[in-house]
């Protein structure tokens, strides 16, 4: 079962008071320790990360933080073709926009794309830097210099080659 961010127990966690920044501006950086990376590495089912940091500039009141970066790492996962675990750089760009009020709850505009909550005047980076990390994630990834070679067998090449004899004319 999967963690999510905010529950005990959550690999990475950093908890910033937004109140407590500077007014109107702030950064923040996040850099996960190896038993974090790990941690993170089997929730996301990767064989390992390492180096992952992710680096946060916050602007505007609380009222309405933009908070803008780059989330970085490097990834070790299972090429989808040779199925050899492989390492590639993960370099996501972040801007999420958080709000101190739930204006919109339980209206039409709901659906729409609102800012982020802001849980108690604090921001969770830590979880901001794992959900950034896991988007950067290629879903299939494939090791460089691998090419998908499709595997033709005989003269009946394919499921569909009957039907393709009969169209053409053929027994």
């Amino acid at each position: 079962m999967t963690r999510h961010a905010g529950q005990e127990g959550f690999p990475l966690a950093r908890w910033v008071n937004v109140e407590r920044l500077p007014r109107g501006r702030g950064a923040v950086t996040v850099e996960a320790s190896p038993a974090e990376c790990a941690a993170l590495a089997a929730d996301f089912g990767i064989p390992g990360i390492r180096d992952l940091v992710g680096r946060f500039a916050i602007e505007g009141p609380t009222s309405r933080l933009t908070v803008t970066g780059a989330v970085e790492a490097l990834v070790t996962q299972v090429c989808t073709v040779s199925l050899e675990p492989f390492e590639a750089p993960v370099h996501e760009p972040v801007e999420v926009v958080f709000t101190d009020t739930d204006r919109l709850a339980g209206t039409e505009a709901e659906e729409a794309d609102i800012p982020d909550p802001l849980v108690g005047g604090r921001i969770d980076f830590g979880a901001l830097t794992a959900e950034f990390l896991a988007l950067g994630l290629d879903p299939y990834p494939r090791k460089p210099g691998i090419t998908f070679e499709p595997v033709v067998a005989g003269d009946d090449a394919g499921p569909l080659d009957g039907l393709r004899k009969l169209r053409d004319g053929g027994a």
